[in-house]
């Protein structure tokens, strides 16, 4: 582990305001490095069902703005386009194809689309990932090591995968609408040549995405009559343009931030005046129990039903004087009122 110089080095400490403020940006995504992205929230998430459990160590005020972190969390996300559009290659490559296929296909983007994906790493796991999600249920997935292949296609109960060598590449070609090179490989496994030779794209126009660096597909496989092909610099477009419009974006969330920030403030302002209501309502009750006791043998002919009714009633009397002054401490007023203006709000005049 880090020594105890090293870690206070690293690390920076804020309060009040400030300490809720970047509590509800980190929240929103608006801290991240790609911004508006959503693992942060569930880290949050996860951090207030931890801190809010029976053996957790938070507090009224620390449960209270976990609880509205994860909300505005949710709010930025719902209300503003932060985090809309693909900021990784991976999904970058899943959402070109999604909205490419109509257009080069001539059939929008379906469970029914044969894909074939190449690679069994990291970027083919991601890869899986958005496709899944943009509902394929089906996938042919090429790999050189069967183990490798076989372990992925396991993250994916819902895909129905088949795990095949490299040796079915050509027929993938062949066959496939879209397919996805993503190896490890130093040279282009996928050229002009081999796709005229196959006649790719021939019967049906093929679709092929290269996020592999260095490339694995040539760039001169577009010259091939029915086949289109996008590579990383092609991706990197897309990316580029959905991080400029969340970036844009970041302007209407923080605005959203500012009302959650404000209403939580003013909340922790009104937890002041809560010895003060308890103060209040203890003494009306010592009151009310003094002159009642003032008046006690007066009251000796009534029955115990008649007594616990001078009970209730002077109880409820007591409540409803009390109701306006302890409602009007609860609320935050934010500004300075004259006297004669914080009389008529606590008393409702």
């Amino acid at each position: 582990g880090l020594d105890e110089d090293t870690l206070w080095a690293n690390l920076f400490m804020l309060g009040g305001e400030d300490a809720v403020w970047h509590l509800l940006r980190v929240s929103a995504g608006l801290d991240s490095l790609v911004v508006g992205e959503g693992q942060i929230l569930s880290q949050v998430k996860a951090c207030f069902t931890s801190a809010t459990a029976e053996d957790g160590s938070a507090g009224k005020v620390l449960s209270r703005l976990l609880n509205v972190a994860v909300a505005a969390g949710k709010r930025v996300r719902s209300e503003t386009s932060i985090s809309k559009g693909a900021v990784s290659i991976s999904s970058a490559a899943a959402e070109l194809a999604d909205m490419r296929a109509e257009e080069i296909l001539g059939e929008p983007f379906t469970a029914d689309t044969d894909v074939t994906i190449v690679g069994a790493g990291t970027m083919s796991r991601l890869l899986l990932t958005h496709l899944a999600s943009k509902g394929i249920t089906r996938a042919r997935l090429l790999n050189r090591g069967m183990e490798r292949a076989t372990e992925l296609a396991a993250q994916y109960p819902d895909v129905e995968v088949s795990c095949e060598t490299m040796d079915s590449l050509e027929d993938a070609l062949q066959k496939s609408d879209m397919v996805f090179t993503s190896t490890g490989a130093t040279h282009c496994i996928v050229t002009k040549d081999q796709l005229q030779e196959l006649e790719a794209g021939k019967d049906k126009p093929l679709m092929i995405l290269d996020i592999s660096v260095p490339r694995n597909v040539e760039l001169e496989c577009n010259d091939v009559d029915g086949v289109t092909a996008y590579n990383v610099d092609d991706l990197k477009a897309v990316v580029a343009r959905n991080q400029a419009s969340r970036r844009r974006s970041v302007l209407e969330a923080e605005s959203l931030l500012q009302g959650e920030l404000a209403g939580f403030m003013s909340w922790q302002r009104t937890l002041d005046y809560v010895p003060v209501i308890g103060k209040l309502q203890g003494n009306a009750e010592t009151i009310r129990a003094a002159e009642l006791a003032k008046v006690s043998k007066k009251l000796s002919n009534l029955s115990p039903k008649e007594l616990e009714a001078v009970e209730r009633c002077t109880k409820s009397i007591i409540n409803k004087l009390l109701h306006s002054p302890m409602t009007y401490l609860r609320k935050d007023q934010g500004e300075q009122l004259t006297t004669r203006e914080i009389v008529e709000g606590l008393f409702d005049l």
